[in-house]
């Protein structure tokens, strides 16, 4: 396995390096930190920020607990830093980033997007976003799906990386579409109750047929089936259970809409505060997304 670990020198990515170090020490993986100098700078001021992200990178390989025990390589390169984290990516073939949580700037992260949401959006590597201290082992995972091929990938990934914990809590939210006519109509209470269960009863069957279809029943799940809008169930279960990480697919879908609205995904990651990874469809052409209620990534 290759890990690249980006980081910006923050307090942030110093979080994101420990986390990656401990990864690639239990998994026995290549590991490459990355920092990304800013193209623009003056040729002079380039060549000096270089060399001392290089110093830098490598006092942290010798110093940071997490790090001397893993086989690190320490990787400067320049250009935008969403672009350079992909270019040093695809030179050394990752089979996933890690990355701190990049501070929000409200009107510029709703037209561009951070850091970590751009290199996302590059669509080819999964991407653990790392927001608390570094931990050995994630011990409660919360994986939203909507029974589509991309949460099928997220969920292969996790457990072929080594992820997902036995016991992970598989999650999918449902809209009982005659719901709101059943109730301006006037049905009982019993009528709506019986009406809920029945929906919620058959999104468990379709789970438990999306688990036999990937070949994951073999694996101890969690299944949890809530009522309501993608986004509110995940914040939810997220309170409620409080997660060391959550797994999310991710559809791939792009341009200025998809940058004004966001997708679920995009919200996950600017809103809780726990440790995000985000794995993008396997195959190139990106498959387009299940019409359905999910609680998962309609990117």
């Amino acid at each position: 396995m290759i890990i690249v670990a980006a980081t910006d020198f923050s307090t942030r990515s110093h979080r994101a390096l420990r986390q990656a170090g401990l990864l690639a020490r239990a998994r026995r993986a290549e590991l490459h930190l990355v920092h990304v100098v800013d193209e623009d700078l003056p040729a002079d001021l380039a060549d000096m920020e270089e060399r001392e992200a290089q110093r830098v990178l490598t006092e942290q390989i010798g110093s940071m607990p997490e790090l001397p025990d893993a086989r690190c390589h320490a990787t400067v390169i320049r250009g935008n830093p969403f672009d350079g984290i992909l270019r040093a990516s695809a030179a050394v073939g990752a089979d996933l980033i890690v990355m701190g949580a990049h501070r929000k700037q409200f009107l510029r992260d709703i037209f561009t997007g951070t850091t970590i949401e751009r290199v996302i959006r590059g669509g080819k590597y999964p991407v653990l976003m790392v927001n608390n201290e570094a931990q050995r082992h994630y011990e409660r995972v919360l994986v939203p799906v909507d029974m589509s091929e991309t949460s099928a990938d997220a969920i292969r990934f996790g457990l072929t990386a080594g992820l997902l914990a036995n016991g992970a809590t598989l999650l999918h939210a449902f809209s009982p579409v005659a719901k709101r006519r059943l109730l301006s109509s006037g049905a009982s209470s019993e009528v709506i109750s019986g009406y809920v269960d029945s929906q919620r009863h058959g999104a468990l069957e379709e789970m438990s047929s999306f688990l036999v279809a990937n070949e994951f029943a073999t694996e101890r799940w969690s299944l949890r089936v809530d009522e309501g809008a993608p986004m509110q169930v995940i914040a939810r279960a997220v309170a409620e259970k409080r997660p060391d990480m959550v797994v999310m697919g991710t559809h791939g879908r792009s341009g200025f809409l998809r940058a004004l609205i966001g997708s679920v995904t995009e919200e996950v990651l600017r809103s809780v505060n726990v440790d995000v990874l985000v794995v993008p469809p396997t195959r190139a052409d990106l498959r387009p997304p299940k019409v359905a209620t999910a609680a998962s990534s309609q990117a």
